[in-house]
């Protein structure tokens, strides 16, 4: 193998695939980027054998070959190399020599035969969606899921597409998270389990863009194709949770709070709640304020927040880190808060969205 390339490209393709590589293998070809040039293209592959990315670019090739180069070092060096022409052979067996300047580097490689195969999704089932939807949709949901070993289908968002939507949902046993998007079109109502982890890099790897997206599912594997980059994951096996049995269809109490003022009470609450196991915040609403109250042995603090409320008073504990994570996503000016008592879960609704994303969390138990 003989090839010359930007190394400003060949360093962002670096950086796309290592995202694949696996950190801790006993197979130590895991840990390596296969690099393979034909035909005008240099092809580079990385995987965990659950996540697998390939990115090609332009490449003037020699001399075709392939071969399998040290992850971690290969991309730190190649790194500070982005402003060079980079020539790229492979000398005396399993070494990798890097030509750039008047300098060069050696690699000790592995043989590229002893690389897993990436596997192809052909007659593959897909949908069509907007790029900057199902970004917005992975990060409503994926940072829900379980990291419970115990619960291995917990730690995988579920994607449910039908004739003109998809459905996002992650849960761990104390919180939910749903969120719906309109699709452009599909070949099949389907569904899947996507590992969190993979679903997430999907979305850091798809441009800010209006432009549609095509992801394909075929039995174990999900497929997104973005021309120079395909992106591959196994899917989770097993049956999911019947999340719908878990949403409350009916409520007591319905609670509509400025969402910046209560983001700002809910953090000085949580300076002491967070020296405690669960981070607990008590929410008392009572006569159109919700008071947010935590204590610790360092003190204790008391906010409150005017409100709207429409039923009853209520007192109701929880894990304010779940209000925390979930506010990062909101945009809107308002958020809904509906409870039932206080030992059911209540939802939480942004107002700008009502049918787009809901949020369900659990309540602590007030002794």
């Amino acid at each position: 193998m003989k090839i010359i390339c930007s190394g400003s490209d060949l360093s962002d393709a670096v950086g796309k695939v290592i995202k694949a590589v696996s950190g801790r293998s006993t197979n130590p070809v895991l840990e390596g980027i296969k690099l393979k040039a034909e035909q005008g293209t240099l092809t580079l592959t990385a995987t965990d054998l659950e996540l697998a990315i390939e990115k090609s670019i332009v490449a003037d090739v020699k001399i075709e070959g392939e071969t399998v180069v040290p992850g971690r070092l290969f991309s730190e060096f190649v790194r500070k190399l982005n402003k060079e022409q980079i020539e790229l052979s492979i000398a005396d067996g399993n070494q990798l020599k890097i030509r750039y300047m008047q300098s060069e580097g050696v690699l000790q490689c592995l043989p590229a035969e002893e690389y897993p195969e990436i596997k192809q999704l052909n007659d593959a089932q897909s949908f069509f969606i907007i790029k900057n939807e199902f970004k917005d949709l992975v990060n409503k949901v994926a940072f829900s899921v379980s990291s419970d070993e115990s619960r291995p289908i917990l730690k995988g968002v579920l994607l449910e597409i039908d004739d003109v939507s998809v459905t996002g949902v992650a849960l761990d046993g104390y919180r939910l998270a749903k969120c719906v998007k309109p699709i452009e079109k599909t070949t099949a109502m389907m569904s899947a389990i996507v590992p969190a982890r993979c679903i997430t890099e999907i979305a850091r790897l798809l441009e800010d863009s209006s432009d549609p997206v095509q992801i394909s599912l075929q039995r174990n594997y999900m497929l997104v194709d973005l021309v120079h980059t395909k992106i591959t994951s196994r899917l989770l096996d097993g049956d999911f949770i019947n999340y719908k049995q878990i949403i409350p269809a009916s409520f007591d109490t319905t609670v509509t709070v400025p969402k910046e003022q209560f983001e700002s009470g809910l953090e000085r609450a949580m300076l002491l709640a967070r020296s405690e196991k669960n981070n607990l915040v008590r929410f008392d609403v009572k006569e159109n304020v919700m008071q947010l109250s935590s204590t610790s042995e360092a003190g204790n603090i008391t906010e409150k927040i005017p409100v709207k409320v429409t039923g009853m008073d209520i007192a109701i504990s929880f894990n304010a880190r779940y209000y925390a994570e979930l506010l990062k996503f909101v945009q809107s000016e308002y958020i809904v808060i509906k409870f039932t008592n206080s030992s059911s879960p209540c939802v939480v609704v942004p107002t700008d969205s009502p049918e787009d994303f809901i949020y369900l969390i659990l309540p602590v138990r007030m002794i």
